[in-house]
């Protein structure tokens, strides 16, 4: 079987590196017009950080893996396609702010119908709006090559840091198809893919419509978990009650469950944000406005949950954080990743930018020059409100707070004693993750505070 996955993302790469591994009798090539992206997947400094996705693509590739440039002849030669581009939240025009931009996912569905090469299997990998299958349907259908095209929904549930695990031994595989002898027959096909080393007890097959739709469902109810509980966050410190203690107390009842029940300073990452509009957006296309603002609650929470952090520093820190030394340590959205699209440190750093703080920043995986891009500064790598260190104790040198933003496992570490010697007086510790032990901070001297935690 010849497989090609147009996209060379966190989704893409990983996937298709897993199928080859897998599945020996498969060749699978991922392509993408990006040429220094191309060029890292087939380097050992891959564009994806993920803890054991490297040894994978070494394993397969130029065996049965393969990443290139060219599109169009890799598309030709495929009998199966995965759609797997970027569907980011539009910017413009009608829709903007929640929307899905689809345009890169319709760019794809043209360049397949034009390229021809044969009857195809084509396969939505990327998360995207309920219904579009229909929209790569007609495109396809109105190429006038003769050849036939089913369409497959396939959503990822993959979470970035523990990708390779997820994708090894997933929950569940979801394929969607359509209810005719040729869609049962595509579906088939995938389910077989995927059956070489997932149960197919794991693999959920259902029309195209419900597997468009789960995708987003479950990501609006994991980050409605998230906001539910940085919502009681607030309130345990105003009633010095615990938040762990709470979620824990809570976790126990076996209709709620632990999971997803951590507080902290918001969710990231490229799809909790995005999709949740996504569906809010959808709710108001089919005239469901009730449905669509109590999903919008869900955000407005989550951007309360990262002011309310800031707002905690400037109150502790006599009101004021001008001319001070911030070491933020941290960057990525979650650990283990070095994806930082909608991270809540963005957010907080571009606030303690405003009240004019000196940011020292260290995280162990993103690049400098992604965060300058996500903070829009264009002007140098350091300046004199921003400056990027190799360690914590760089970062924490001099300066008059540190504001933990992302739960590295390394953090754990920290030499605090140490660390608070190097700091000026009074030292403050922000713990944006209620990774650190407060008391023992305490102790050493730092005014420490936490999430939901007086």
């Amino acid at each position: 079987m010849k497989i090609c996955c147009i996209g060379a993302g966190y989704v893409g790469g990983p996937t298709m590196a897993m199928i080859a591994k897998k599945c020996s009798h498969a060749s699978v090539t991922v392509v993408d017009l990006n040429e220094s992206r191309i060029g890292a997947w087939n380097s050992d400094e891959l564009p994806v950080y993920e803890p054991g996705l490297l040894e994978i693509v070494q394993a397969a590739r130029g065996k049965n893996l393969f990443f290139s440039t060219e599109v169009e002849k890799n598309v030709r030669e495929a009998e199966v396609i995965f759609i797997s581009v970027n569907t980011p939240t539009k910017q413009y025009g009608s829709g903007a702010g929640q929307a899905a931009d689809l345009r890169y996912v319709e760019s794809c569905a043209r360049m397949i119908a034009e390229v021809g090469g044969g009857d195809k299997i084509v396969v939505e990998k990327s998360t995207v709006p309920v219904r579009t299958a229909q929209m790569v349907k007609e495109i396809l259908n109105a190429s006038g090559n003769k050849f036939t095209y089913q369409i497959i929904s396939n959503p990822e549930f993959l979470a970035e840091g523990t990708a390779v695990s997820d994708l090894e031994n997933p929950d569940r595989v979801l394929i969607g198809g359509e209810e005719t002898s040729e869609g049962k027959e595509a579906v088939e096909k995938i389910v077989n893919l995927y059956a070489t080393w997932v149960d197919r007890g794991k693999i959920i097959t259902t029309n195209l419509w419900s597997s468009e739709l789960s995708k987003l469902t479950a990501n609006a109810f994991l980050a409605q978990r998230i906001s539910s509980i940085n919502a009681i966050s607030a309130l345990c410190e105003a009633t010095e009650a615990n938040v762990d203690e709470v979620a824990r107390a809570i976790g126990s009842d076996s209709r709620i469950g632990p999971k997803f029940l951590k507080s902290s300073v918001g969710f990231g990452g490229s799809c909790f944000q995005k999709d949740i509009l996504n569906l809010s957006y959808l709710c108001r296309h089919f005239d469901l406005p009730e449905v669509a603002h109590y999903w919008d609650q869900v955000i407005v929470m989550n951007d309360f949950q990262k002011e309310r952090f800031v707002q905690r520093i400037l109150d502790q820190m006599f009101n004021t954080v001008s001319g001070k030394k911030i070491a933020v340590l941290g960057y990525a959205f979650k650990k283990d990743t070095n994806d930082l699209r909608e991270s809540p440190a963005i957010a907080i750093c571009r606030r303690l930018l405003e009240e004019k703080a000196s940011i020292r920043l260290y995280d162990p995986q993103v690049s400098q020059s992604a965060i300058l891009e996500s903070l829009g500064i264009q002007d140098g790598s350091n300046t004199e409100s921003l400056s990027f260190c190799d360690s914590v104790e760089e970062a924490c040198l001099g300066s008059n707070a540190l504001a933990l933003l992302t739960e590295w496992e390394e953090f754990k570490e920290i030499d605090f004693e140490k660390v608070y010697q190097s700091m000026q007086k009074p030292a403050y510790a922000f713990d944006g993750r209620n990774l650190l032990n407060l008391r023992e901070l305490r102790e050493i001297g730092f005014r420490a505070f936490g999430i939901g935690q007086a």
